[in-house]
């Protein structure tokens, strides 16, 4: 088949840091190729050079056999390529149809904006693509599945000859999964070219044609599909045998570290009582909405919370206050590590600088050579992947960035560290390394609050699995007797007791 888009050998560099050695990829028209690797494996990059947001420094690029160099976003719109980001910017006051045809509406012969048309042709979009969005309706309050269904209609009607869907699917339901894949497959038997990005193989496995895997900003391997499997994946992309995900070291176990007490905040949660000890690994497990995230942000002081009380080594920690939290041993890793975790266009070192940087100063100043050698060991120690401490945040992979929130509480010497989501959004092997470091800290006698949607990394991390649902605790289940059933069970029980 012909070649939508070539990319051969392209490479960007952002000063010091080099995002991209060797880029290269071959999509054919007609066809759903995946693009897969490590967060930091250059595969970001490539798709905003192909996108028009960076342009190259080397190699070449080609669309339908032609030679192009996109210097601006428009410009890769106009030569029909079209990129459906995890989570659209449309424009929230505008209808679904306005958002469609924004700067290019269609005018009547006394030049106004003829509305029934752009309706008429939104509804035939939507036939198209066989989904049912009112194009009247308002923008506001859209899913991001159906925003990404408005984006895609918006590239067919560009007539967009190459969709790239960069993670589409991570805030989606099974059932918008599987209305996403439709679309995709519908678009793919139109002779359209798709790049597929995702971390999820069963995904990969069961939509797409072709799988390449990049590795350290390079071009490692191209396999059909039907020649590959998950193993051999895993392993061109991390570059070794990934054969223990969730590398658990037997840690001896202490005295409690943290004590919660009949903890209820009105509507929110009910009467939440547990305790974390020294060199123990706690799963906080339950559906999404079960009030996990809300339980932890109440104990670090970020929310408050109507009765009950919180101690770390039988010193009682005020509500709503996290600066005793911190002073008192807890660290919190939050779920959201871009707008809760990291100041994103200020530099690792001060980032992981950022909570002790009152213990830094001299005489009132802090310098950046003194942030600098105390972000240093941490960034060494969790192998942030970066040349230079003076790198802002926001250039790193989301796996880095992890590890960059992970490294600015470890350095102020926690004796809990909570930590929601640890591996949300992250490849195969930094979740391994994440995992790793998790089950090191514990077995050097922190006490550790893991909180996680993804039931495999609980069976596989905690010592003892706390379920909540509804806003209450459930069960409290040990590692010997937690499995997928005796948590599931735990997590429906109150809403099986309402039926």
């Amino acid at each position: 088949m012909a070649a939508t888009l070539e990319l051969r050998d392209v490479a960007k560099a952002f000063g010091q840091v080099i995002a991209l050695r060797s880029g290269s990829l071959r999509v054919e028209a007609g066809s759903i190729h995946a693009l897969v690797g490590e967060n930091g494996a250059g595969k970001s990059t490539l798709v905003k050079i192909v996108a028009g947001v960076h342009r190259r420094d080397a190699g070449e690029m080609l669309l339908d056999g032609q030679s192009v160099d996109f210097a601006s976003t428009a410009e890769s719109k106009r030569a029909g390529v079209a990129v459906i980001y995890q989570e659209p910017t449309l424009f929230p006051d505008l209808s679904v149809t306005e958002n469609i045809f924004m700067g290019r509406q269609p005018l009547t012969s006394a030049r106004r904006i003829d509305r029934p048309a752009m309706y008429a042709e939104t509804e035939a979009l939507f036939d198209r693509l066989g989904v049912h969005i009112d194009p009247r309706r308002q923008a506001l309050g859209l899913s991001i599945a159906d925003q990404q269904i408005i984006e895609i209609a918006k590239a067919i009607s560009l007539d967009a000859k190459l969709l790239v869907m960069d993670e589409p699917t991570a805030a989606l339901s099974g059932v918008e999964v599987e209305r996403l894949f439709a679309v995709a497959r519908s678009l793919r038997d139109e002779g359209r070219a798709l790049v597929f990005i995702s971390h999820r193989f069963d995904e990969v496995f069961s939509l797409c044609n072709t799988v390449t895997v990049m590795r350290d900003g390079e071009y490692i391997a191209t396999k059909p599909i039907t020649d590959t499997h998950v193993d051999e994946i895993v392993s061109l992309m991390v570059g070794r045998e990934v054969s223990d995900l969730f590398p658990k070291i037997p840690a001896e176990i202490g005295e409690p570290v943290l004590e919660v007490e009949g903890l209820s905040s009105a509507g929110v949660f009910h009467d939440i009582s547990f305790t974390v000890r020294a060199g123990e690994i706690v799963g906080l497990a339950g559906l999404v909405g079960a009030g996990r995230s809300e339980v932890a942000r109440a104990v670090f002081g970020v929310d408050g919370y109507d009765e009950g009380r919180v101690t770390v080594n039988g010193r009682r920690v005020p509500p709503r206050n996290p600066r005793a939290a911190i002073r008192a041993g807890l660290a919190f890793v939050p779920e959201d590590r871009r707008k809760q975790g990291l100041v994103t266009d200020a530099s690792v070192s001060r980032n992981v600088a950022g909570v002790i940087r009152g213990s830094l100063a001299k005489a009132g100043f802090l310098t950046q050579r003194a942030e600098s050698r105390a972000a240093g060991p941490w960034a060494g120690k969790l192998e942030v992947k970066t040349s230079a401490l003076d790198v802002d945040a926001a250039t790193m992979s989301g796996g880095n960035q992890q590890k960059v929130v992970i490294a600015k509480w470890l350095a102020t010497d926690p004796a809990l560290l909570i930590i929601d989501e640890p591996t949300r959004g992250i490849d195969v092997g930094t979740k391994a390394e994440v995992h790793r470091l998790l089950s090191e800290l514990a077995g050097q006698g922190m006490a550790v609050l893991m909180i996680s949607s993804e039931l495999p990394e609980v069976l596989g991390m905690a010592d003892r699995v706390l379920v909540l649902c509804e806003g209450r605790l459930t069960a409290e289940i040990p590692r010997s007797e937690a499995t997928p059933e005796t948590v599931m069970r735990a997590a429906t029980k109150t809403l099986e007791a309402q039926r």
